[in-house]
């Protein structure tokens, strides 16, 4: 593989994964960062919306966790949603039938918590042979230590750290375009 094709998203390639953001985990949460990774996914939905490029949600034990959070629910309302027991979300069959079905092979990867479903889910995805892009302005634990961690350990299992920004510019490829004047109000 070429470091372009390991850096560099392509829309007709990707597919994007947000894990377990759920109502009873938020809670743990630290606010102010809650808030900017929910706002970042949101955009990263909005965007895959208008690329056409598709979206798999999860969702760990939903009777103590939860649903979804209602504002990304709402704007990933035609994505599937799959509850899931095993931390990673390759421990469900469903979730990877899912993924397979897509036939892409970049996954970008945001949610919660960064040091348990979404490390686990990463390494899985890479001994798959999957390139993964972590959004590290998309991802959360409760505490910074484990975030840091975490992202550490993902960087090192071959996943590429990268941000919401990163990853709108990466998918759009130009400016001028129709999509570009519309997505790009997002981040500014």
């Amino acid at each position: 593989m070429s470091i372009k094709e390991h850096f560099f998203l392509d829309r007709d390639k990707a597919v994007l994964v947000v894990i377990d953001v759920q109502e009873k985990l938020c809670v743990a949460m630290d606010e102010a960062v809650l808030k900017s990774r929910v706002k970042n996914i949101g955009i990263l939905l909005e965007s895959a919306a208008e690329l056409n490029v598709p979206v798999i949600l999860t969702e760990q034990y939903v009777k103590g966790l939860g649903a979804t959070v209602t504002e990304l629910k709402a704007k990933a309302a035609l994505a599937p949603c799959y509850e899931k027991m095993a931390f990673s979300c390759c421990g469900s069959e469903e979730f990877v039938a899912a993924l397979k079905a897509t036939g892409r092979s970049q996954v970008i990867i945001t949610g919660m918590e960064t040091h348990v479903c979404v490390l686990q889910t990463v390494i899985e995805l890479r001994d798959a042979g999957l390139t993964v892009h972590v959004v590290k302005d998309a991802v959360m634990s409760r505490s910074k230590q484990n975030w840091e961690t975490a992202l550490q350990a993902m960087t090192l299992a071959g996943a590429t750290p990268t941000s919401t920004e990163s990853v709108l510019f990466q998918l759009l490829k130009v400016a001028g375009s129709d999509e570009f004047k519309k997505l790009s109000k997002l981040v500014r």
